[in-house]
């Protein structure tokens, strides 16, 4: 029984002598402009980027930032130098991360809700999980 392609089935496969062969990684590139999905690889990482919840901070851990933050209240005008680990919101999706920063501190804005650092950066209160620096070296 014969079939339509017998006659050729088993010739070797054809190698040009006049264009050089291409690597797998050019053959791949060729199709490249074709990427039905545009924008998918950066959705997909998007995705995959985990976020930490924000911690709630208990009565007694609530009780010790308090003490700080009024006795910041006290030596403002020395503009005390802090490190606060807060928590930062992210701007694409739920949840966030922690950061810790630290600065001079200029006010406590009871209005607005925020510590302003003297170079202008805002921490927001309610995001602050520890506070620490000089004039707390005898608490905690």
């Amino acid at each position: 029984m014969t079939h339509e392609y017998d006659d050729i089935i088993n010739l070797p496969h054809h190698v040009s002598k006049v264009h050089p062969q291409m690597t797998m990684y050019q053959r791949a590139a060729q199709f490249a402009p074709f990427a039905a999905l545009t924008g998918h690889d950066a959705a997909i990482r998007e995705t995959a980027r985990l976020t930490d919840r924000q911690i709630e901070l208990g009565d007694e851990n609530n009780e010790i930032l308090n003490r700080k933050l009024a006795i910041l209240r006290d030596h403002l005008k020395d503009t005390p130098d802090v490190t606060i680990t807060f928590f930062q919101p992210d701007e694409k999706k739920s949840g966030g991360s922690y950061e810790t920063y630290t600065g001079n501190m200029r006010v406590i804005d009871d209005y607005e809700q925020n510590i302003v650092m003297t170079d202008g950066k805002k921490i927001s209160l309610p995001s602050i999980l520890y506070i620490d620096g000089r004039l707390f070296d005898d608490e905690d």
